[in-house]
């Protein structure tokens, strides 16, 4: 069995039937949240850019949130195969204590970022012509900006109460900060519309910034103020962008490798099974995801998660992770068999959102 699936919008799919799949058809790609669950896509992203979309005489805007933002940085530097190595090296490498505090995974994490972007990344990001990265934040407003977990847990409680009644209202506990490599910002609509701020990214906030888009509630510390923003505590941009429910208005299709072919809009949906994606976010969109058949071939049969930390020794976890990035050249290998073929739209499905 292929070891990717492949589904596409309504538009997406249409134009693939008429004209295959090519580089220039392409002028976004997104990055959801998901930590460790990005391992499964190693292989594939360092093909994307170094590969496929290098050829593309598009601007491509990349959007992510928490890892996706992390990817975003990789794919602006003038080697994202190199970067994405680091990346993932870095994070599949970490260890913590056995109880780590807030401030150690902080610490870890903040290593990271140094470690992926390299001493030249986000001068290369910030320098990019063809291509502009879109960080997704969570501004946090209430007991949520407190660094006290009993407090941060509580405004949690409070925020998941309030988009169980409506996804709307989750802007009463967060609003949507994007901070982009320009000063265009982010072009998109969405049928719900969470209030949303725009900034620019420059020399001063860029690595803030990713921080705070990777800063899991009380998991790791938040960022208190971003230079060039509204002063405030800033988190996770998975909260509200977990795998998006946004159509990004740009002017060819949007590519979208991620690790499930379920799309969750928030972080705080994973348990509202009713709550899906609008089919009009996806009208543009060929999503590429591991199939179930190459998810059962990995150790455990699943793909990596946070969980993993708390599950598995450190070897054991490291050894898993590091098959799961080795096999993850397999996807990269099957997109490539995929988009040279004669007919590729014979191997894609639309993407099943009900409404």
């Amino acid at each position: 069995m292929p070891p990717l699936s492949f589904y596409a919008g309504s538009t997406a799919l249409k134009t693939i039937q008429n004209n295959g799949i090519s580089a220039d058809m392409f002028s976004a790609i997104l990055g959801a949240s998901g930590g460790p669950k990005w391992f499964v896509l190693t292989g594939l992203d360092k093909v994307l850019f170094n590969d496929f979309l290098h050829s593309s005489n598009n601007h491509i805007d990349i959007i992510g949130s928490s890892v996706g933002a992390f990817r975003a940085s990789c794919f602006m530097q003038e080697d994202p195969g190199a970067a994405i190595n680091r990346l993932a090296e870095a994070y599949s490498k970490t260890v913590y204590s056995d109880k780590p505090s807030a401030e150690e995974i902080t610490e870890k994490g903040i290593e990271l970022l140094y470690y992926m972007m390299g001493p030249n990344g986000v001068k290369e990001a910030l320098e990019a012509v063809n291509k502009t990265a879109h960080i997704i934040i969570a501004r946090c407003h209430g007991l949520t900006s407190y660094e006290s977990k009993v407090k941060q847990f509580a405004g949690l409680a409070i925020a998941a109460g309030r988009n169980a009644i409506s996804r709307k209202k989750l802007e009463k506990s967060f609003t949507r900060l994007i901070m982009s490599t320009n000063h265009k910002g982010l072009s998109f609509s969405e049928k719900v519309n969470i209030k949303t701020e725009q900034a620019v990214l420059n020399k001063d906030n860029y690595l803030d910034a990713l921080m705070a888009s990777g800063s899991i509630p009380a998991v790791i510390k938040g960022v208190r103020n971003l230079a060039g923003v509204k002063k405030g505590m800033f988190r996770d941009g998975g909260i509200i962008d977990y795998h998006f429910d946004m159509r990004i208005n740009t002017p060819k299709l949007v590519l979208y490798p991620h690790f499930y072919s379920k799309i969750t809009p928030g972080w705080f949906d994973k348990s509202i099974k009713s709550r899906q994606c609008h089919p009009a976010s996806y009208d543009n969109v060929l999503l590429v995801a591991p199939s179930e058949e190459f998810v059962s071939t990995l150790p455990y049969s699943k793909i990596p998660d946070r969980k993993d930390f708390e599950t598995m020794a450190a070897e054991q976890r490291q050894s898993y992770w590091e098959t799961v990035i080795s096999e993850s050249d397999r996807l990269a290998e099957h997109f490539f068999k995929v988009i040279n073929s004669p007919n590729p739209s014979q191997y894609i499905k639309p993407i099943n959102l009900k409404r």
